[in-house]
């Protein structure tokens, strides 16, 4: 698989597709504010990485706006909230085959641009 879910109005994410020269006849591209993942590809991802939590975004302005950053929330609650709402997933999000690389760490960015240069 070769798809990205990113937002379309994200800056750092059009700077991150441009990095990596994605194109659209290689990749599938969704915009998460059209479209937000759905709960096949995210428990997928889960699966992958290993928790919700590592898939939500603590960045985003209704994290602290809903008092979430004062609640412990469990890995239930951050599917909740990832699927309920596409702010609160972290991007952007790339599949290149089996690999998963989630958010915008450089390091992240690296990872993805060697596994598109395997």
């Amino acid at each position: 698989m070769r798809k990205i879910h990113h937002l379309s109005t994200c800056d750092t994410c059009q700077r991150i597709i441009k990095e990596l020269e994605l194109k659209e006849n290689d990749f599938e591209f969704q915009d998460i504010k059209q479209e937000n993942i759905s709960a096949k590809e995210l428990d997928a991802a889960k699966d992958k990485i290993g928790s919700y939590e590592a898939l939500f975004s603590k960045r985003a302005q209704k994290f602290r706006s809903m008092g979430l950053n004062e609640m412990k929330l469990s890995e239930a609650d951050y599917r909740k909230y990832i699927l309920e709402e596409y702010t609160f997933l972290k991007r952007p999000f790339i599949w290149i085959g089996d690999a998963l690389f989630v958010g915008n760490a450089q390091k992240t960015i690296e990872a993805a641009k060697a596994a598109l240069n395997e």
